[in-house]
């Protein structure tokens, strides 16, 4: 693993979706679902090829893809401006505790008011703790006034 100053960080590009797609299908299991590299890679086109998402990806110096993730782009009609879900945040368990997942954080962090977001919004999983400790030390706040709810369909 090398360390945390030869990690480089920069938008994902749809030539990087060969890349890409093995990390997010390890992404997918490790929340429980089975690995399907066939989805995980017409998803990730499908994101690029309409623009619905920007991705993150982290590497080592010699160009092994170690971690990535991914803002999906909405609005916040009380602010009138927008936002953006980090929905998603993976590294690969060799590389984790390492900085990879704050280098990402940041990469996100200073992408948002580039293009003139005025928040990120991000959820996981009550028992990732690990996950929950790195937003804290990033300044994400844990939210105390809304309830999130969902629909399946």
């Amino acid at each position: 693993m090398s360390n945390f100053s030869s990690i480089q960080v920069r938008q994902a590009s749809v030539s990087d979706l060969e890349t890409l797609a093995p990390l997010f299908d390890a992404y997918r299991q490790f929340y429980g679902k089975p690995s399907d590299a066939a989805l995980a890679r017409s998803f990730l086109l499908e994101r690029f090829q309409h623009n619905q998402s920007v991705i993150f990806i982290a590497t080592q110096p010699n160009g092994t893809a170690i971690g990535f993730t991914q803002l999906y782009p909405t609005f916040s009609s009380v602010s009138a401006a927008r936002t953006f879900i980090l929905n998603d945040l993976f590294v690969v368990p060799e590389a984790r505790r390492s900085g990879v997942g704050s280098k990402l954080l940041e990469a996100a962090a200073q992408f948002g008011p580039s293009v003139g977001a005025v928040r990120l919004s991000l959820s996981t999983a009550m028992d990732n703790e690990m996950a929950q400790a790195l937003y804290v030390s990033h300044g994400w706040v844990r939210d105390t006034q809304f309830y999130a709810y969902s629909l399946s369909l």
